[in-house]
């Protein structure tokens, strides 16, 4: 159903509920004011895209999503891909791939690929979210190190080791700040739950740097300050070249975002009871992205951490959410100028934190209990977002679980020859071991789960090696739940030689929806209505009147049953 949570919510609405969103949407905002800063500045990007991004796709995504409590702003989990495209084509170049993410998403939502989203496998998230934390961790520390030293290499090998090479010029002072901040947020939550931790460890910060005139580079130094100017909306020129090289990034930012949007969704309803609607998320995660870079701003999704934050603060509905976004507003115009006295280092720190989060090396060590292939997964995908890139990493990791997948259902699927002497005496096909023909007159096989492509050619080469040319072939498909094309023409394949050999194939135990693809691709027409039976006794009745030569290719069983019925 595409109708926002917001319009639902609204219904029945009281003034405890809006007092306690507002409380909520405050705390929040205070929460989200700092981890805007600092992803964007990991991003490659100034501090005040990443305040307007979650400004106003944060409060669209409030207003136009699927989730009663969702949060949405930049996260780290676009920290490497924004970085990436910063730097090949610049920050217009990260505007227009923003855009047309959101015009995809928006797509994806109006198609319901909602649900689609989750079959994404499991060792393929956690695999590239601890390579973003991994990356997102080598990036700080320069900043928490105070190192002094040029541009940061991009690729992670050769950035670390140019930390080593720097290593001499570590800045004992932004050591100090950093550990500080970093102390602060970690045990700040045993002292007090409604002020956040990372809040009070950069104004801790900011204070001691600015009273004691600490040298430490702040964000005043390096990016100047922040510009109180609400943005005007624009869209970037680009070259068609350049619009073309973007496709490809456009569509990791929306594949990542619709995934943790979803996911920090379905997070949130596990905390409230409720249920979110997965279709209109994606539509306002789109919404938002199209007029966040309007105003240029960077990628925003659903934060598991800011919603995590707004539910346990009593929000329950979309208010808390578009609140969030107007104290950040009225921050960002009123005190924004403040924001440049941060010191990075502390600014550092709360990345490392945020990284640590992220990495979830608990589940990722706990994957290694699983199976092989799950294993190899999760390798290629942590060690390609890390070393290559995630675009890479993605679609590496989901064609290999892909891959993986089906293998491991072309090993379930098995086809079995039945041998009368090998029957349970309850089996219905018991009957064979009854009848008075010889074991090359009838055979019999069974054919059991997925027949798709991956077990076609093990179907056809188990028939191949039938040493006897049998006066009649059952294939019993009772244990076949799906069918796809490739079945399809294995059993064409079979029909038709074992016609051109003298032999009469039936079909018995069809499942109704394998039924319906077999009429729908006029296999049945290869067949004689008495070859297709409800079960394996029954074809075995029609047995014992004799074998009879196959229908010819194209006759309808329901036209010869027809014909008789005229006759008669």
């Amino acid at each position: 159903m595409l109708v926002p949570k917001l319009v639902t919510t609204l219904r029945g609405y009281t003034r405890a509920q809006l007092t306690a969103d507002l409380t909520a949407g405050v705390i929040v905002g205070i929460v989200a004011l700092p981890l805007s800063i600092a992803f964007a500045i990991a991003s490659g990007v100034t501090p005040d895209r990443g305040l307007w991004t979650a400004i106003v796709a944060g409060f669209l995504i409030s207003a136009l999503g699927g989730s009663r409590v969702q949060i949405g702003g930049p996260t780290g989990a676009f920290v490497v891909i924004v970085y990436g495209i910063v730097q090949q084509y610049g920050v217009d170049g990260l505007v227009v791939a923003t855009l047309m993410a959101g015009v995809i998403l928006v797509a994806m939502g109006l198609f319901r690929f909602g649900a689609a989203i989750k079959f994404i496998p499991h060792p393929v998230v956690v695999g590239f979210t601890s390579g973003i934390a991994v990356i997102i961790f080598s990036s700080q520390v320069k900043d928490f190190l105070g190192l002094q030293m040029g541009a940061v290499p991009a690729d992670f090998i050769e950035k670390w080791r140019a930390f080593l090479t720097h290593g001499g010029g570590v800045n004992p002072t932004a050591v100090l700040v950093g550990t500080l901040a970093l102390l602060i947020i970690v045990a700040w939550p045993r002292v007090s739950r409604r002020m956040p931790g990372p809040f009070v460890a950069l104004v801790v910060a900011t204070v001691l740097v600015q009273w004691f005139h600490l040298p430490v580079e702040t964000i005043g130094s390096r990016f100047g300050e922040i510009s109180a100017f609400i943005p005007i909306p624009a869209v970037p020129a680009l070259t068609y070249a350049q619009v073309v090289g973007l496709i490809g990034p456009a569509f990791t930012i929306a594949m990542l975002g619709a995934v943790e949007s979803l996911l920090s969704a379905v997070v949130s309803d596990g905390m409230i009871g409720a249920r979110h609607r997965s279709n209109m998320e994606l539509v306002g995660q789109g919404v938002a992205n199209i007029a966040g870079a309007m105003v240029g701003g960077i990628p925003a999704t659903g934060a598991i951490a800011r919603t995590a934050t707004n539910v346990k603060s009593g929000g329950r509905t979309p208010i808390a959410g578009m609140t969030h976004a107007v104290v950040l507003l009225v921050i960002t115009l009123f005190a924004g100028h403040w924001a440049a006295y941060i010191p990075m280092a502390a600014l550092a720190a709360l990345l490392v934190v945020v990284a640590y989060n992220m990495s979830e090396w608990r589940v990722f060590v706990g994957e290694f209990r699983g199976p092989r292939s799950d294993i190899a997964v999760l390798l290629a995908t942590f060690l390609l977002t890390v070393l290559v890139d995630l675009t890479v990493a993605i679609g590496v990791g989901m064609v290999l679980a892909s891959f993986l997948f089906m293998k491991r259902m072309a090993e379930v699927s098995d086809v079995t020859a039945i041998r009368a002497e090998a029957m349970d005496a309850d089996d219905d096909a018991a009957g064979l071991a009854r009848m008075p023909l010889a074991p090359r007159d009838v055979q019999v096989y069974a054919i059991n789960g997925p027949f798709f492509f991956g077990a076609a050619d093990r179907f056809k080469d188990t028939l191949r090696q039938v040493a006897d040319r049998p006066k009649v072939l059952i294939l019993r498909l009772g244990g076949v739940p799906v069918i796809d094309s490739t079945g399809l023409n294995a059993l064409r394949d079979v029909i038709r030689r074992s016609r051109r050999e003298g032999t009469r194939v039936m079909l018995t135990e069809v499942q109704p929806a394998v039924r319906r693809v077999l009429d729908r691709a006029g296999l049945d027409g290869m067949l004689h209505a008495e070859d297709i039976t409800p079960t394996l006794e029954v074809a075995l009745g029609q047995v014992r009147g004799g074998p009879r030569a196959p229908a010819t290719t194209g006759e309808h069983p329901a036209r010869r049953v027809s014909d008789r019925m005229r006759q008669r």
